[in-house]
């Protein structure tokens, strides 16, 4: 699930995460990579969702620059498919206990995620050069949390 820092920091006080665009691994995933693994689909899946993060970012001047992931158990009837092969719905609240992990910038990649923050509208209207920099933050790879370390990540 695409979040931002301070989105986590909000869940985490609340104990749920409410109803969210996700992405999993999908029928119409599977068919658009038809040679990727399971890992490879859940990878791209993570991809699409850090993208969607950048939005979230592009929302919410005031959240740090760092895209986060949240990877969550959820049962196949929580949840019904959505636009891009990977997007799914989540129909109800998902409790904090069933994070997984987060995946998260590492501070490095401040200053691209910014850039990509503010290039993303002309990105998505196909400017290549602005393309080119949203390009440069999703090339950073990003740093995997246990659940249990979800607190440590705001400190």
């Amino acid at each position: 699930m695409p979040s931002t820092l301070p989105r986590l920091a909000r869940d985490l006080r609340a104990g749920q995460i409410d109803p969210v665009t996700a992405y999993a691994v999908t029928p119409a995933l599977r068919e658009a990579y038809a040679s990727g693994d399971t890992e490879e689909l859940e990878y791209a899946a993570l991809l699409a969702a850090a993208r969607a993060s950048l939005g979230l970012l592009a929302a919410d001047p005031q959240a740090p620059p760092r895209r986060v992931v949240l990877a969550a158990d959820v049962s196949q009837a929580a949840i019904n498919a959505g636009e891009h092969p990977a997007a799914v719905t989540v129909t109800g609240p998902i409790p904090i206990a069933k994070l997984v992990s987060a995946h998260v910038d590492d501070l490095e990649a401040v200053q691209d995620v910014a850039k990509a923050v503010t290039a993303l509208p002309a990105a998505e209207a196909g400017d290549e050069d602005a393309g080119f920099d949203v390009d440069q933050a999703e090339g950073h790879e990003l740093a995997w949390y246990a659940a249990q370390e979800l607190p440590d990540i705001l400190g």
